[in-house]
This record gives structure tokens, sequence and C-alpha cells, in this order.
């Protein structure tokens, strides 16, 4: 199907999962119920990005951003999973990361802003970045699911790392999608996540 007409149905699908995510799951507090077996630790972590506003967003945001500015365009994606997967494997271990919540907040903020602006860096930056911006998403993310075996710990950490690329994976194929016809629509997404970026900073305030 030709991109100007599978737009609106790109859109609306993406529209659909922002409004369907309930913006009381921007809060971190407490653990999640542990799961019963290796299966359940791998669905509840895959699902688990999907389910808090500003997880979902910075990571779309990264796949957008990716696909519109950086190149090769993978890079920034893959360092956010690796880096998300070290934070995962420290809030496992019960490491207390300081400014989580903050640094969550600052970066839904600036990934929207980089989305609006359309900016463009060094891969080796904007990767660096990404980065930095992951490892306390996965710290907060590994803190949430703290598992019970290690069996159990590596079946979420796998489960974590594949739903993030679904979401950087789905954030690229949106950038595709309008980086040509319809760049102003990545430009209003940023500016909506930037937006929500400023509202999560003034509840930590």
């Amino acid at each position: 199907m030709p991109i100007k007409k599978s737009f609106p149905l790109i859109a609306g699908a993406l529209a659909g999962v922002v409004a369907a995510t309930p913006l009381t799951a921007l809060a971190h507090v407490g653990t999640h119920a542990h799961g019963h077996g290796v299966l359940d630790s791998f669905v509840q972590a895959f699902a688990h990005p999907f389910t808090g506003a500003d997880h979902l967003a910075a990571m779309v945001a990264v796949g957008v951003w990716s696909a519109l500015t950086v190149r090769p365009a993978w890079r920034a994606p893959l360092a956010f999973v690796a880096l998300l997967v070290a934070g995962c494997l420290a809030g496992f271990a019960g490491l207390s990361v300081p400014g989580v919540e903050p640094m969550i907040a600052a970066s839904v903020l600036v990934l929207g802003l980089l989305v609006a602006t359309q900016k463009r860096m060094a891969w080796g930056v904007a990767a660096s970045l990404a980065g930095v911006f992951a490892f306390f998403h996965g710290a907060a993310h590994g803190a949430e699911l703290s598992a019970d075996t290690a069996l159990m710990g590596a079946a979420a950490l796998a489960g974590m790392a594949l739903g993030s690329a679904t979401l950087h994976l789905g954030g690229m194929a949106l950038g595709k999608a309008v980086q040509r016809r319809h760049a102003w629509v990545a430009r209003a997404g940023g500016a909506a996540t930037a937006v929500l970026g400023v509202f999560m900073l003034s509840r930590l305030a």
C-alpha cells in the first residue's frame, strides 16, 4: 500500500495507542506482582514498556527521531535497548539509582524536542544520548519487575528488550511514513511528547 494511502491508518493506530495509555501509569510505585513462571515473566516484561505513557512516548520518539535524522538509523535504538538492559540489571540487583524519575521525565521532554526540531547529530552522540536516558528507564523497569529466580530474570530481560525494540521499530516505521509528505505530523507529535515531559517534570517539582 502506498505511503500516502497508508498514512491515515498508521496515524490512527498510533493515536489509538496513545489514547489508550492511562496517564496514571506515569508513576512508578512499588513492584508489580510476580509471574508464576518463566513465560509469565517474559510476557509481563514484554508488555511493560507499553503500559506507561512515559516509557511508550520515549521509546517511540527514539524510533521516529532515528528514522528522521540519525544515520544509520538503527544505532540509537540499539544503544537504547543495550543500556535499558543494563539499567534493568541494576534494578534487579537492588541498586539505588538516584534521579530515576526526573531523568525519565527529562528524556520525554528532550526526545520530544529532538523529534519536533528534527535535530541532526553524529550517530555516536545520538546513541550516547539515547543510551543515557535508556539506563534510567531500565532502572525503573528493573525495580518494578524484580524476579524470583535467575531464569525468570533472564526471561524478563528478554521480554523487556523485545518490547522496547518493538516500540523503536514502530517509531522508525512511523518516521519513515511521514518523512516526505507529512513531516509536520512528526513535528506535532514531538511537540506533544515534549509537553508530556514538561507535565511530568511539573509533577515532580
